[in-house]
C-alpha cells in the first residue's frame, strides 16, 4: 500500500496483511495506518503479526467505520478518487456536530425544526416555511380505525390512518440516507426511511404497517393481561393489564407509542402500506416502555409529549413523501378520536420581565421574541396577551413567558446587582424567628467540635423501623432505590450510616451532627426539624498530656444542655429517663423544661441498635426537637440595664444521705422549691459516694450525693442566723421531698 508522506507528496509502502474477499491489485479503498482509532470495533490499531506476516494498518469495511452493516468486503473506491486524502473530506463525511441536550420539559426540541426555530428567534438565520399540503384520496381506506371507549380520550385522544397501495420499497435517495447517517439512524428502507426523517425532522414519530398483513382493520384497546407480541427489536413481549396495543383480528399487532410488531413491518416485498399518526398518553407510554424494558425513539417522544396539531399534518407529510420516494396511491385519511384543544392565553406584564429575570428588554422586542417561537402575541396597554403554541405544553403562566423572553434575549447580559438598602437605619430582618433558632443550633453543635453530615430524607424500610417505635414508616411510591424507600423518622439513622462508613475506612473518633427535617406521616404538617448529633469512640485525643477516654452519656448531656442554653435564655432544665427503645434503657434521659413536652434526649443508643446497624464500639447521641423549643417572648425596643449585684456570693456545700435510687435531679428540685428561693441560685452536684462501703457506712441500700448551692443575697449582705436558717429550710426541704438526710 502507498499513500503520501506530508505536503511533499512522497509516498512510502506500507505491509497490510487483509482477507476481505474482493481484495486484488490496483483497488482504491480507505486506509487506517497504526495508531487509528476504529470506531466500529473500538480498538487502537497497533502493528500485528497475521498467519506470521507482519501487518501494518488495515483496510476498512463500511461497518468499521461505522456506515452500515456491510462487512462482508472492504470499500471500493473509484479510480479518480484522489489518493492521500482523508475519506472523510472524500465522502463528505466531515460535517460539524451539534450535541444539543434536551431538557424533558422542551420536547418540541426533539426535531430539528424546533431547534431551528429557537436559532432564528435568536437571530442566527431565518427559519424556512415548510407548509404541509394535503394528499386528496383516490379511496376509501380500507383499514378501519377503532379506539375502545375506556381508551379515549385520556390514553389516545385519536388515531390517524392512510392506506397507499402501489409502492415500491426499495433504497432511500441518496440524499435522505445522508442526513439519516448524520444523526446516527441507519437507512433500512424507504418506508422505514421516511417515518424515521419525520420522526427526527419535525417530532412526530409514525408507524407504518404492511398493509397486506392487517387483518380486519385496528382496534386500540388496554391490554387483558398475558397477550404476546414479537416486536421489531426481535424479543418476545408479555403484556400486562393497563398497556395499550393496536390489534387487529388475529392479536396485538403493535405496542401503542414504542414499537410495532415484527409480522407487519415492512420489507423490501411490501406493496401496500397503512402509514399510522397518533396521539398516546406520556404516562402510559412511560410506565409501558418501562416495564417491558424497550426503549425507542417514539418512546422518548411520546413520553415527553408532540405536538397534537401536528398529528394529521405529519401523516400527509409522510404520504406526501412515500409517493415522491415509493409511488403508489394514497387513500382517504380513516381517524377515530379529536384532536384535544390545547389553546390557552396567558398576560405578561411589560415590567415582569425586568422585575424576574433582572434584564431590561424593549416591550417591542419582547412581542417579536414570542413571535418568533411560534406565540400569538399581541399588545394591549402595559401588558402582552400571549397564545402559546400547541407544540409547548411546558408553557403554563405569566413567569414561563418570562422565561421564554430571558433566554433568547441572552441571560449573558445579566449583571450582577447590589440588593436595595434602606437609605437610613438598619436593614429589616430577612431570617424568621424559626430560621434563625435553627442557625444558631446548626453553629453551637459545630463549635463544640461536631462535623456536620448532610444525608438522604430517604432511608431503607428496615433502618426505619428500628427508630419507628411500631409506627408505620411513610413509604415512597417510586424510591429511586430499595435502600431509599422510606422517608426517615430521624435523623440518627443517616448519622450512624455516615459513621458506619468512616470506620470502615479507619477513622474510629468521630463527632458527626446534622440539622434537618423529619417525616412522621405524608401530609402537610407531619414533618418536624431536628438536630442530632452523634459520638463515637473517644473524646479525648491520643497526646502525651491526656489520656483517650470513651465517650459517656455526660458527653451528650453536656453538649446538648450548652445548645439548648444557647438558644433558650434559662438553665433551669428538667431530666426524666422517658426515651424511645434506640436509647439505651438505662443511660440516656430527656431534657423538660414543663412536664411532658421533652426539648431533647440524650444519652447511650442501644447495644443491640449498634450490632444490627454495624457500629464498632460505643455510641452517644442527643436528638434536639427545634420546632419543640419555646418561641422568644416579645421585647420591648431596649433591653433593661443590666444591674450586677455588688453584694458577695455564698456557697455553701451540703451532703445528703439518701437512698440508691434517689436521682441527683430530685434533690436539685427540692433545693430549688425551698422558701428561700429567691436567693438559690445555681445548685450543681459534685460527689457521688456509693457501693458496698457508702453501704458499710450509711446503711444497705444507700448513698451519698453532695452539693453546692450558690446563695445570692439581694439588699444586704447575709447574717449568721440568716444563714443558717436559709440552709436548714434546704436539708427540711430535701428531707421532706427524697427521705434525705444531712450526712454527718
Amino acid at each position: 500500500e502507498t499513500w503520501p508522506d506530508g505536503p511533499g507528496g512522497r509516498t512510502a509502502e506500507v505491509q497490510v496483511v487483509c482477507g476481505a474477499p474482493n481484495a486484488r491489485t490496483g483497488l482504491i479503498g480507505v486506509f487506517a495506518p497504526v495508531g487509528t482509532h476504529i470506531p466500529g470495533t473500538g480498538i487502537d490499531l497497533k502493528k500485528g503479526i497475521i498467519r506470521g506476516v507482519e501487518s501494518a494498518g488495515m483496510l476498512l469495511s463500511e461497518k468499521e467505520l461505522m456506515l452500515s452493516d456491510e462487512h462482508d468486503g472492504i470499500i471500493e473506491l473509484p479510480e479518480d478518487a484522489p489518493l492521500g486524502s482523508s475519506f472523510a473530506d472524500y465522502a463528505g463525511l466531515n460535517d460539524p456536530m451539534v450535541d444539543i441536550a434536551v431538557t424533558p420539559n422542551r420536547p418540541d426540541a426533539l426535531g430539528v425544526r424546533g431547534i431551528a426555530r429557537d436559532l432564528a428567534a435568536r437571530g442566527l438565520g431565518a427559519l424556512k416555511p415548510k407548509p404541509v399540503k394535503p394528499v386528496p384520496g383516490a379511496f376509501p381506506c380500507p383499514v378501519a380505525i377503532t379506539i375502545d371507549n375506556d381508551v379515549k380520550p385520556d390514553a389516545c385522544p385519536v388515531f390517524f390512518g392512510r392506506v397507499i397501495r402501489g409502492i415500491t420499497n426499495g433504497e432511500s435517495p441518496a440524499w435522505l440516507q445522508r442526513r439519516l447517517k448524520a444523526i446516527g439512524l441507519r437507512p433500512i428502507s424507504a418506508i422505514v426511511d421516511i417515518t424515521n426523517y419525520v420522526t427526527h425532522d419535525r417530532n412526530r414519530p409514525l408507524h407504518a404497517f404492511d398493509a397486506d398483513k392487517v387483518r380486519d382493520g385496528l382496534r386500540i384497546h388496554f391490554a387483558a393481561g398475558g397477550e404476546t407480541l414479537t416486536a421489531l427489536d426481535g424479543n418476545e413481549h408479555t403484556f400486562q393489564p393497563g398497556q395499550i396495543l393496536i390489534s387487529d383480528r388475529g392479536g396485538p399487532e403493535s405496542i401503542a407509542g414504542i414499537m410495532g410488531g415484527l409480522e407487519t413491518g415492512c420489507t423490501g416485498d411490501t406493496r401496500n402500506v397503512f402509514l399510522e399518526s397518533a396521539l398516546w398518553c406520556p404516562v402510559t407510554t412511560a410506565a409501558t416502555g418501562r416495564q417491558l424494558k424497550i426503549n425507542s425513539d417514539a418512546r422518548y417522544r411520546f413520553e415527553r409529549g408532540v405536538d397534537p396539531d401536528f398529528a394529521l399534518p405529519g401523516l400527509e407529510m409522510a404520504t406526501r413523501m412515500v409517493l415522491d420516494l415509493c409511488g403508489g396511491e394514497a387513500s382517504e385519511v380513516a381517524f377515530d378520536g379529536a384532536v384535544p384543544d390545547t389553546s390557552r392565553s396567558y398576560r405578561l406584564r411589560l415590567s415582569r420581565v425586568e422585575q424576574l429575570a433582572g434584564m431590561v428588554v424593549d416591550a417591542r422586542e419582547q412581542v417579536r421574541i414570542l413571535t418568533a417561537l411560534g406565540f400569538d402575541a399581541r399588545r394591549e396597554g402595559d401588558r402582552i396577551i400571549a397564545q402559546p403554541p400547541s407544540w409547548r405544553p411546558d408553557i403554563g403562566g405569566e413567569a414561563d413567558l418570562v422565561e421564554e423572553i430571558a433566554r433568547v434575549a441572552s441571560l449573558a447580559r445579566l449583571e450582577g446587582q447590589p440588593l436595595p438598602r434602606p437609605a437610613t437605619g438598619i436593614a429589616r430582618q430577612i431570617l424568621t424567628p424559626a430560621q434563625k433558632r435553627e442557625q444558631g443550633c446548626r453553629r453551637m453543635i459545630a463549635a463544640l467540635g461536631y462535623n456536620e453530615c448532610v444525608t438522604y430524607s430517604f432511608i431503607d424500610s428496615e433502618l426505619a423501623s428500628l427508630f419507628s417505635d411500631g409506627k408505620p414508616p411513610v413509604e415512597l411510591d417510586n424510591p429511586i432505590s430499595s435502600e431509599m424507600g422510606v422517608m426517615r423518622p430521624d435523623l440518627l439513622p443517616g448519622l450512624l450510616k455516615a459513621a458506619l462508613a468512616n470506620q470502615a475506612r479507619g477513622f474510629n473518633d468521630l463527632g458527626l451532627f446534622e440539622v434537618g427535617p423529619v417525616f412522621s406521616g405524608p401530609e402537610a404538617g407531619e414533618e418536624s426539624t431536628y438536630a442530632s448529633g452523634l459520638l463515637v469512640g473517644n473524646r479525648a485525643p491520643r497526646e502525651p498530656h491526656s489520656a483517650p477516654r470513651p465517650v459517656d452519656l455526660y458527653d451528650a448531656k453536656a453538649d446538648v444542655e450548652a445548645v439548648l442554653a444557647s438558644v433558650i435564655p434559662t438553665d433551669r432544665f428538667k431530666n426524666a429517663r422517658d426515651v424511645p427503645s434506640w436509647w439505651h434503657p438505662g443511660r440516656a434521659g430527656a431534657v423538660y423544661l414543663q412536664p411532658g413536652r421533652p426539648l431533647a434526649v440524650f444519652g447511650e443508643l442501644n447495644p443491640k441498635l449498634l450490632r444490627k446497624i454495624g457500629v464498632k464500639g460505643k455510641a452517644v447521641a442527643f436528638t434536639l426537637f427545634i420546632d419543640a423549643l419555646p418561641k422568644p417572648k416579645p421585647k420591648g425596643k431596649a433591653r433593661a440595664t443590666f444591674k450586677p449585684s455588688a453584694l458577695q456570693h455564698v456557697d455553701r456545700d451540703f451532703a445528703f444521705v439518701v437512698d440508691s435510687g434517689v436521682e441527683a435531679a430530685a434533690v436539685t428540685g427540692a433545693v430549688q422549691r425551698s422558701r428561700y428561693r429567691s436567693v438559690i441560685g445555681r445548685v450543681k452536684v459534685f460527689d457521688e459516694y456509693a457501693g458496698p462501703k457508702a453501704e458499710s457506712q450509711f446503711g444497705e441500700g444507700s448513698k451519698s450525693l453532695a452539693f453546692t448551692v450558690r446563695l445570692q443575697p439581694k439588699d444586704a449582705a447575709f447574717k449568721d442566723a440568716e444563714l443558717e436558717s436559709i440552709c436548714a429550710d434546704i436539708a427540711a426541704q430535701v428531707a421532706r421531698v427524697t427521705g434525705g438526710q444531712l450526712r454527718r
